[in-house]
């Protein structure tokens, strides 16, 4: 990853498996805060996290809140929305936090195969 300039993650995981979960937020905000730009995709079951309430609900101990992750992750980069995702989950557009992107796979390979990128799939 050293001559990488973008990360690009995509999350599965969400309370379902919340060690996995929490180890993609907490990735993509410390590379977001190392000064990487990030692009976190947030698909399965961490969808609901696209919405506002959600992170808040998510636990997990000895972890960083949920919360302060997905602010680190914008601050230094993109959250996606996977659109196939979304509509499984009845979520829309008005729906998500501000700030949080809905988009399909054709952009996700276009970020994943630009050159200088690092992909990683939780």
């Amino acid at each position: 990853m050293a001559d990488a300039k973008k990360l690009v993650i995509k999350v599965t995981a969400g309370a379902d498996a919340p060690e996995r979960c929490s180890q993609a937020f907490t990735v993509a905000a410390v590379a977001a805060a190392s000064g990487v730009e990030v692009s976190l995709w947030l698909t399965g079951e961490s969808a609901w996290f696209a919405l506002p309430g959600r992170a808040a609900e998510f636990e997990l101990p000895h972890a960083a809140p949920l919360p302060e992750l997905i602010a680190g992750v914008q601050a230094g980069g993109r959250i996606t929305l996977c659109t196939q995702c979304a509509a499984r989950r009845d979520i829309e557009e008005k729906d998500v936090l501000e700030g949080v992107r809905i988009a399909g796979a054709q952009v996700f390979v276009s970020e994943a195969m630009a050159p200088g990128t690092q992909a990683l799939v939780y």
